[in-house]
């Protein structure tokens, strides 16, 4: 009999937000009609914005004429993409960026579970706890040795330094769960740390575009070296809107290299380069067609609106909860708020009490690891009004 990947049989039976949705879908049918808000699945509730659906509709034009239509593309995408993500996401914010270095995909959920094809499957990650379960569970099937870096309330949730050198450490910030940042010397001393130990730095970055803090670094290659020893993820789900639709892109700079079976330098770029062909056909031409948009002056304005609005519900999570009584962090420069529980509840504890008693539906924290326990995630992802009743809703329990 053929013989199975037994790494997979060491992940829990569920992915986190299928349980969530199983337990969701449990009440509402035992409760039909029950009015549910739902802070909790990282999922955005504003339309794509006018600019981008102008340029939706006109791609699909161009596919229904025999001049203008477009079968496969470049697996690494589009020129007219590549070109204005090195313009405007880096160059014009003094960052060096070539736009072979830019790999545009279907998102960067794909692109930080797929990056290990190119790293040694007997290589060491170091991952911070809570993490997004996608880092921690991708190492598992591949059967890498994984430490975590607790993030707690002790240490601000913010990660030390391994105690055993990491071959790839994996950090989002702004983070998801906690929605905590990092400060420019806070990043800076990870890239310092990567560099002096040749570890390889996995940054995700997918919520950039939530920084309003001029001190938060909103991409890891503000710090100098960090094209030596980093990845970024970069994604347009938050960002404008593109949950639905799936776009997003990785860069890995030439200069950045790891080494072979003999201890040879070998650039991760070109690797990168062979994996995507063998993979993927690469995103779709409608939707790279309609990315551009995000970066015109009218949709960048729109874009932003919707990303200031999201913010205002972070805000009011947070303000609301903390007037509560609630112990939250981030809400700052992120769409998450973490919550710490209330009287000793457990994670879960805490969901099904939301959920049963003010129909409001989050995100336990233990699912994000064993530092996540007693805490409980919620996202500004829903419209102003769903936001206030949820929180009403939640500081007249206790």
């Amino acid at each position: 009999m053929f013989k199975v990947n037994e790494n997979f049989l060491k992940l829990p039976e569920a992915y986190l937000f299928s349980e969530i949705a199983r337990r969701i879908g449990a009440y509402t049918e035992a409760n039909p009609g029950a009015d549910i808000i739902r802070l909790g699945i990282g999922d955005v509730t504003s339309p794509l914005c006018p600019a981008v659906i102008d340029a939706l509709h006109k791609a699909v034009d161009e596919e229904a004429s025999g001049s203008t239509f477009h079968g496969y593309g470049p697996e690494q995408g589009y020129g007219f993409l590549t070109s204005l993500i090195a313009e405007h996401d880096y160059r014009r914010r003094g960052i060096a960026m070539d736009e072979d270095e830019i790999f545009v995909s279907d998102g960067a959920k794909s692109d930080t579970g797929n990056i290990g094809d190119i790293l040694s499957a007997a290589g060491s990650v170091a991952l911070t706890d809570p993490v997004y379960p996608v880092y921690h569970d991708t190492n598992v099937m591949a059967g890498r040795r994984i430490q975590t870096l607790p993030c707690t309330e002790a240490n601000g949730f913010v990660p030390e330094l391994p105690s055993a050198r990491p071959d790839i450490v994996y950090l989002c910030y702004p983070n998801n769960p906690t929605g905590t940042v990092l400060t420019r010397p806070q990043l800076k001393m990870w890239v310092d740390y990567c560099r002096r130990e040749g570890t390889l730095l996995l940054f995700d970055a997918a919520y950039e575009a939530y920084v309003t803090d001029p001190d938060v670094p909103r991409s890891v290659y503000e710090i100098e070296g960090a094209r030596e020893t980093a990845i970024e993820f970069r994604s347009y789900s938050k960002t404008a809107g593109f949950t639905g639709i799936r776009l997003g892109y990785t860069v890995v700079p030439k200069e950045l290299c790891g080494a072979d079976g003999n201890g040879g330098r070998v650039a991760l770029n070109p690797l990168w380069r062979r994996r995507h062909p063998t993979k993927i056909n690469g995103a779709t031409f409608l939707i790279q067609r309609a990315a551009p948009a995000h970066y015109t002056p009218e949709g960048a304005a729109q874009s932003g609106e919707i990303i200031k609005g999201y913010l205002g519900n972070a805000a009011l999570i947070r303000e609301g909860l903390g007037r509560a009584g609630y112990k939250c962090w981030g809400g700052t420069d992120s769409p998450y708020v973490w919550v710490k529980t209330p009287d000793g509840l457990s994670s879960w504890e805490f969901f099904n009490l939301l959920l049963t008693q003010c129909q409001v539906a989050g995100t336990p924290g233990c699912g994000f690891g064993p530092s996540g326990e007693g805490y409980l995630r919620l996202t500004a992802f829903n419209t102003p009004v769903q936001t206030r009743r949820a929180i009403e809703r939640i500081a007249r329990l206790f």
